[in-house]
């Protein structure tokens, strides 16, 4: 497999993920009860045909006796079980589409709630390719077993010892065929099991490599990389052909074997059967019904083989499926939490330290406070903590020590809904989905009406730009936003956030992507929003955070100095040189008023 595979978690056995999968059933497990009892009543139909038919052969041979009556009753059963197996057919149809939907949403539902860690971590190709092709196993699972698969087994586990009933003799004789042939199967099934594992990990590294590479064309573009990016998922293919040639090869095997087995059990049948016919140990109806019994036999044990091969392709599929569901969130709700309401907006961070792993601190003991209508910068080298320290405020995680709190309360003890409803995020990327405008917008206020619309993008200097479009606010953007600037981007995303009019706003480099002149609007209009409310800003380059009550510059994770701009900029600390780095030292009217002399 390929290095950016996730570790391996342990194997499931298969008879564990069909545990599951009949549990995955949910409200639809009074239907699969009844296409089970539907089940047995097409393998009992299906039993009785041979029987009927040796009947009215040994009744033809004794001659004198009617076979009307029988042949009446062997109608009768082939019609009802011609209406059976529509029933159970159209029903199973229906159980397995709904049920795959209903799987699919609850999957993709439970994965957006899980933690960012493990979304950075897992890729998000193998996360949609467990989701639909799992989802699709459990349909396809769902309607064999429940149309034909369930029919079957039940028709193997009754005919075998129904025939002993029947006749000892050719019943024996036709277990003893069997009993090989099984036996064939269950070691074909172990041969196959961990190899197709295997083959379904090598399926998730071909979607995961299409899908980075993709996401990413326009640098493949740009770097010449095409025919370097087909040749590694070339080499993907490879492996993972390396992996299904034994599998298939296996199965090939099987259905060879598979005829010529029920030509064999036949032939022995009849012979075996001549013999005891010979002693007076059988009659003519019974080799005929026997022989009969060993073609439908035969017949169903090949079905199940099918039935077998198709649950050990899709197993591998459904575990994948069943490991994302299985994952638990890392921060959710505690028990008793509350919904705040619309908060005031004091923040306070009160000794908190982070770290992403055990051993590598990210955040160290760090204490500030934020009252409503203040605005507080978070200023540092790349890594230094900042946005960690307010990813750690909407509670994408949670501290190793120390507590946040939102008026006074800790937010482990408040909502993840209704924590989040209060703070309004402007990420560096702006993260837009590939919907219309108008969705984007409204991800925040889902009723916010146009005139809402329109005030909040003419607030982040974006509403000539959406004019400009044909269909205006209903105009689809593409994957990420592309049909934008990036500057364009991440104006709408500052209007989005405006939109939602939280008490909390988190400005995370917020205005990087934009130009001077259009920076100097955005900016005006973030001025103006953070009155009355609790603004946190991210910035790297200074001059955007002059205004700010409150300045906290981090080092290594901690915060080694605080206090006003300018007090901080005269202070010859850290603040001073990233200040004398960006040639901000000077007053803001001497830098803007200074004209370069040639």
């Amino acid at each position: 497999m390929s290095a950016s595979s996730p570790a391996r978690k342990p194997r499931r056995g298969p008879f564990a993920i069909y545990r599951r999968t009949i549990a995955l059933l949910g409200e639809e497990r009074r239907l699969a009860a009844w296409l089970v009892a539907g089940n047995v009543a097409l393998a009992g139909a299906t039993f009785a045909e041979p029987v009927l038919f040796g009947a009215i052969i040994d009744r033809l041979t004794r001659g004198g006796e009617a076979i009307a009556p029988l042949a009446a009753l062997w109608a009768g059963i082939a019609l009802a079980a011609i209406a059976g197996r529509v029933a159970v057919g159209l029903n199973a149809d229906r159980l397995s589409h709904r049920r795959r939907l209903a799987a699919l949403t609850e999957v993709f539902g439970h994965a957006l709630t899980l933690s960012l860690s493990w979304h950075r971590r897992t890729h998000s190709g193998r996360v949609v390719k467990a989701l639909v092709v799992g989802a699709n196993a459990l349909a396809d699972v769902w309607l064999t077993f429940f149309r034909s698969g369930c029919a079957t087994l039940i028709g193997l586990a009754a005919l075998l010892p129904a025939s002993l009933a029947l006749n000892p003799w050719l019943g024996g004789i036709l277990i003893a065929l069997l009993v090989v042939f099984g036996a064939a199967i269950t070691i074909l099934t172990r041969q196959t099991q961990n190899r197709q594992e295997d083959v379904e990990s090598y399926h998730s590294d071909v979607a995961q490599q299409a899908a980075d590479a993709i996401s990413q064309v326009a640098v493949v573009q740009s770097f010449a990389r095409a025919r370097a990016e087909t040749a590694a998922l070339g080499a993907v293919m490879k492996r993972l052909l390396d992996a299904q040639m034994p599998v298939l090869s296996w199965w090939a095997y099987a259905a060879a074997a598979t005829p010529a087995a029920g030509t064999i059990t036949v032939l022995g049948v009849v012979l075996a059967g001549a013999e005891l016919n010979s002693r007076g140990l059988a009659s003519v109806g019974d080799i005929v019904t026997f022989a009969a019994l060993a073609t439908l036999t035969v017949g169903k044990l090949g079905e199940a083989v099918g039935l077998v091969n198709m649950l050990m392709l899709n197993a591998p599929r459904i575990a994948e499926l069943l490991d994302v569901l299985d994952e638990r969130p890392e921060v959710s709700d505690r028990e008793g939490a509350r919904d705040p309401g619309r908060a005031a907006g004091r923040v306070a961070f009160e000794r908190v330290s982070f770290a992403y792993e055990p051993d590598r601190p990210t955040l160290t003991d760090v204490s500030f406070e934020a009252l409503p209508g203040e605005t507080v910068a978070l200023v540092g080298a790349t890594g230094s903590g900042k946005s960690t320290t307010l990813a750690l405020l909407h509670r994408a995680f949670d501290p190793a020590e120390g507590r946040i709190t939102l008026d006074g309360a800790d937010i482990r003890d408040l909502t993840l809904e209704g924590l989040r409803r209060n703070v309004g995020v402007v990420f560096q990327d702006p993260m837009l989905f590939a919907r219309s405008i108008a969705d984007n917008l409204r991800v925040g206020k889902p009723d916010a009406t146009v005139e809402e619309l329109e005030a909040a993008c003419a607030k982040a200097e974006v509403l000539d730009v959406i004019r400009r479009l044909p269909q205006g606010f209903d105009s689809l953007l593409g994957e990420r936003g592309a049909s934008l600037s990036g500057g364009e981007r991440q104006r709408l995303a500052i209007a989005r956030a405006l939109l939602k009019d939280p008490p909390i706003l988190v400005l995370d480099e917020a205005t990087s992507a934009l130009d001077a002149g259009t920076e100097a609007r955005v900016q005006a209009a973030l001025d103006a929003a953070r009155k009355g409310r609790t603004t946190l800003v991210i910035a790297h380059r200074l001059a955007t955070v002059r205004s700010a009550d409150l300045v906290l510059v981090f080092e290594n994770g901690r915060i080694v100095e605080r206090g006003g701009f300018e007090a901080l900029a005269a202070a010859a600390g850290p603040f001073a040189r990233l200040v004398a780095a960006q040639e901000l030292s000077r007053p803001r009217e001497a830098r803007e008023g200074a004209v370069e002399v040639p």
